[in-house]
């Protein structure tokens, strides 16, 4: 729409604040005052040899200094883009449906403009019934704030012709990591496993960094392009870690349940970064063995796997574990020694520490993700190969067919939810 009124539609009338914007580092210009024409007089010109007298102009006035109206410390207004509306879905044209989740069905697409393949992530906007949903709404947050190369990068928000069709705009990745386990001839070497796991800890830690908590970390949400870099995608679940928490506590319902910390389990409505680290620890064990570790069908029969694998808890091994809401309504089975060495006989005594050090019971206890990336485990032989080594598979994005992997999906909220404590 053009930005000048029409003949027959009044100017519309600028504020003070669009004026100002304006006027930045521009000299600010007074308008002289209009001079008012005086009558011709009636005498008559006397005849004067030295011609006509010129016309004096008006000296200009100066132009006070511009008054500074920000900080030494804002940028400027021009570092920042305009405020735009969004743009129309129409501008893409869509190529075929990647996946649905719990939150959004994903479509490939194409800039209709610059020709760039993208990911169309629409929203699950209808049956919304308190206007848009705060998840979507983080999701779009934390995607803005968690800029990293290992993190999918955001491009824009387009919007249909009804309230409810709100897409996301990403960029392409060829393949999940769900679905490249499941169908690549060989698994993964040691060293690329390295190279996996350094790159998935350097996101989950500038996520910390950014006080963002992903709380949906598994294969599945980690995207492989064919040059050997992994993204972390699906925001879905997450949330700031470092706002206030209402009076109910952070909400239980997070992280698919194969890849959940067991302090979740036990209903703890306070918990941290450590939850992510639990995870990262679960696709650690995944990539070894090329299977989930934990493929349980419940949250009792997931905590007796933990119980297996892990031993039982104790106070020393999580001093909290007494004072957690269902900690009286488990009973424990009788105490064993953990059996990571016989689930992983050919992990090295490193790898074998980082991997207890990620699947610890207490949260307290846990390696953070800055901690674990310089662990000695990544500094032995084999090394971690550069991603640009790494072999190329056809993608199963593309619009191929494909078995779907079988997994969980994400926790959504449903009327008919009990806890644990809540089973008969």
């Amino acid at each position: 729409m053009s930005a000048e009124p029409g003949p027959s539609t009044p100017s519309k009338k600028r504020s003070k604040w669009d004026q100002d914007d304006d006027n930045m580092g521009q000299p600010q210009i007074h308008p002289q005052k209009r001079r008012h024409k005086s009558k011709p007089s009636r005498t008559t010109p006397q005849n004067d040899d030295t011609g006509p007298t010129p016309t004096r102009e008006p000296a200009p006035i100066p132009a006070p200094p511009n008054p500074r109206t920000r900080s030494y410390y804002v940028p400027e207004r021009a570092f920042h883009p305009a405020i735009q509306s969004s743009r129309s879905v129409y501008c893409y044209e869509r190529l075929n449906q990647i996946e649905e989740g719990s939150y959004g069905v994903v479509f490939r697409a194409r800039d209709k403009e610059s020709g760039d393949i993208v990911a169309l992530k629409k929203l699950k906007l209808e049956e919304e019934k308190n206007g848009f949903p705060i998840t979507a709404l983080r999701e779009v947050h934390a995607l803005m704030s968690c800029r990293h190369e290992n993190v999918v990068r955001i491009r824009e928000v387009v919007v249909g012709d009804t309230l409810t069709q709100v897409f996301v705009v990403m960029d392409f990745i060829e393949h999940d990591l769900k679905t490249l386990l499941t169908t690549m001839p060989a698994p993964f070497k040691i060293s690329e496993i390295k190279t996996l796991m350094l790159q998935l800890l350097s996101a989950v830690d500038h996520c910390h960094q950014n006080w963002i908590l992903h709380r949906d970390l598994k294969t599945s949400n980690l995207l492989m392009n064919n040059r050997g870099t992994i993204k972390v995608a699906d925001f879905g679940l997450a949330r700031r870690f470092g706002d206030p928490v209402g009076l109910g506590g952070l909400t239980q319902l997070v992280v698919t349940l194969w890849y959940r910390a067991p302090e979740i389990l036990m209903g703890a409505t306070k918990y941290s970064t450590a939850v992510d680290l639990w995870s990262v620890g679960c696709i650690f064990a995944e990539l070894l063995l090329k299977e989930p570790l934990f493929q349980a069908k419940n949250e009792m029969e997931l905590l007796s796997m933990i119980f297996r694998l892990l031993g039982p808890p104790t106070n020393n091994s999580w001093p909290g574990y007494a004072s957690l809401p269902l900690a009286k309504s488990i009973a424990l089975p009788s105490p064993q020694p953990n059996q990571f060495r016989n689930k992983f006989p050919h992990l090295s005594m490193n790898g074998l520490d980082l991997l207890m050090s990620l699947l610890t019971y207490d949260p307290e206890q846990r390696i953070s993700a800055e901690e674990a990336l310089e662990h000695p485990y990544f500094k032995e032989p084999p090394l971690p190969k550069h991603p640009d080594l790494f072999a190329s598979f056809p993608s199963a994005a593309m619009g191929e067919k494909r078995r779907k992997p079988d997994s969980p999906s994400a926790p959504t909220r449903a009327a008919n939810y009990k806890l644990l404590i809540e089973f008969d």
